[in-house]
């Protein structure tokens, strides 16, 4: 039986997109985790050119009629990407929305050998606060470094640690951090959401 998940804050989500959907000329996507297309609908309709990964079959399936001028991938995007799937392709948008630890996925996207858009944005949808709020924060590898310097207690900080592992993981690929915006939302202020602007 699946998991609910969590989808109380989808319209903050929709809206930090659209936010961002306004500051490009012509959005190329790569959005890591498909789902059930709900984003698609909301936000990407109009995008011609975009990356989908999905990892379940009926939705890939879905995924693909959905969006029929998208390559859309049935496996793990973590893996994926980091072997460099979706290279065809500029992308401008990488859309990261997995509930849990996107950090893996977007150190994979920097780390891995494509073509770099002069401009790039990162929205993620991050679900990490919560395991952070229980005391967390040492057992997830992709914290290690902000553990190291901050302690353990990231909870009252993690916008400000996100934003320096957004930097850092970008800096691999030659990017900076022009812009940022982030908040805390959901069920006691569980998830968290940014969006990163970053320039070659």
């Amino acid at each position: 039986m699946e998991k609910k998940k969590d989808n109380s804050t989808f319209k903050e989500k929709v809206a930090l997109r659209k936010t961002m959907l306004r500051r490009i000329g012509y959005p190329v996507v790569m959005e890591t985790h498909g789902g059930r297309g709900e984003l698609f609908l909301a936000c990407y309709a109009g995008v011609r050119q975009g990356v989908v990964f999905e990892k379940k079959p009926e939705r890939s399936a879905f995924l693909a009629r959905q969006r029929p001028t998208w390559a859309v991938y049935e496996t793990d995007c973590e893996m994926a990407i980091r072997a460099g799937v979706g290279g065809h392709l500029m992308v401008n948008v990488l859309d990261v929305d997995p509930y849990g630890n996107p950090w893996p996925v977007i150190e994979a996207f920097f780390g891995s050998e494509r073509p770099r858009a002069d401009k790039l944005f990162v929205v993620v949808n991050d679900g990490l606060r919560q395991k952070i709020r229980m005391g967390g924060s040492w057992s997830v590898g992709s914290l290690q470094s902000a553990v190291e310097k901050y302690g353990n207690d990231l909870h009252p900080i993690y916008l400000d640690v996100c934003r320096e592992l957004m930097q850092e993981k970008a800096a691999k690929a030659g990017y900076a951090l022009t812009a940022w915006a982030g908040y805390y939302c959901g069920h006691i202020k569980m998830m968290t959401h940014y969006l990163a602007e970053l320039s070659r």
